[in-house]
């Protein structure tokens, strides 16, 4: 039995389920994604390829959409966001787990399945909170830290911030060719910050401080995203 966003349940009753065959479907359905973009995944190569039958594949997902969020999820993994009392260091982690986790999937995936879940509000609503809210929880996290440190204006609004980063990398991954890069990154947060830091200055200091600590060398960069 599955979910209305196709997200397979426990069932009533009856045999039960077969995990092994939803590891290989799941596999199967990521391979394809992978080399074929979302236009090449059927039920029907994704069972050829798992070693099932589509009865099955349909028993446990409701169709190639919520397959291909499931897949999608299986794969994408978002760790707590960092507190280590430099703001420009944990920004840049917390932003790298935002690139991390669209950077799972090609962009003309995410771009597509977003196309087909969009009209539907239960695909919709399971899409953002597979592929956006968790790394966007990771971003607000490391503002509220820094926030509570004091290191940010009191008056900045920090929903409005994750909405700046967020739209910066779903833009890319949604209408570009490739994810945004950590350079590119790394300049969007040491452009914001300059406008959101009550002492930038400051930020740069205990950045600079801290890579020379940890790398070894007064030319380390002062923002670095996790490679």
């Amino acid at each position: 039995m599955s979910s209305a966003s196709g997200i397979p349940t426990p069932g009533g009753g009856g045999r039960p389920r077969d995990r092994q065959i939803d590891r290989a479907v799941l596999d199967a359905a990521s391979a394809l994604l992978d080399s074929g973009g979302y236009a090449q995944l059927t039920l029907e190569k994704v069972a050829r390829r798992a070693g099932t039958t589509r009865p099955a594949i349909y028993r446990r997902w409701a169709g190639r959409a919520p397959l291909a969020l499931a897949a999608i999820a299986a794969r994408m993994s978002v760790p707590e966001a960092p507190d280590t009392g430099c703001t420009l260091c944990d920004l840049g982690e917390s932003l790298g787990v935002f690139l991390g986790a669209y950077r799972a999937t090609r962009p003309d995936v995410l771009a597509a399945l977003y196309a087909e879940c969009a009209p539907d509000p239960a695909l919709r609503e399971r899409y953002l909170a597979v592929v956006v809210e968790p790394s966007r929880r990771a971003v607000a996290a490391t503002l509220a830290h820094a926030a509570a440190r004091g290191d940010l204006r009191e008056d900045v609004d920090q929903d409005q911030v994750v909405d700046l980063f967020a739209s910066l990398v779903q833009y890319r991954t949604l209408f570009g060719d490739t994810h945004l890069s950590d350079t590119e990154a790394e300049s969007a947060i040491e452009l914001v910050l300059r406008g959101l830091a009550v002492d930038y200055d400051a930020l740069l200091a205990r950045s600079a401080a801290l890579e020379l600590e940890h790398r070894g060398g007064p030319d380390a960069p002062h923002v670095h995203l996790p490679g």
